[in-house]
């Protein structure tokens, strides 16, 4: 079963985030992600609990994958960039 790593990102230093999406796409492919969704237009209907601003939407083949990609050294890096220049909301559901 697939799973989805979504991720709602402000960014902050928008130059320095190019670098990191750069950087971080093979590092997913790695781990067998798949980008679905990146920063696309949004038509929000709805914010009672969350107002998105950016939404990443990459699919994995199931659950540990995306786990693995998340918590693996080669991201850490990445992540800590992401960090520094974005806010940001994630989590990891599984698809159907």
């Amino acid at each position: 079963m697939s799973a989805f790593l979504i991720i709602d990102t402000q960014i902050k230093n928008a130059e320095a985030y190019e670098g990191y999406k750069k950087q971080a796409k093979p590092i997913a492919e790695k781990f067998g992600g798949v980008y679905r969704a990146r920063g696309g237009n949004m038509d929000v209907r709805e914010t009672d609990l969350w107002s998105p601003t950016r939404i990443v939407i990459i699919e994995f083949p199931d659950f540990k994958s995306a786990q693995a990609f998340v918590d693996s050294e080669e991201y850490a890096p990445m992540k800590s960039i992401r960090l520094q220049h974005a806010d940001c909301t994630s989590f990891i559901i599984d698809g159907d």
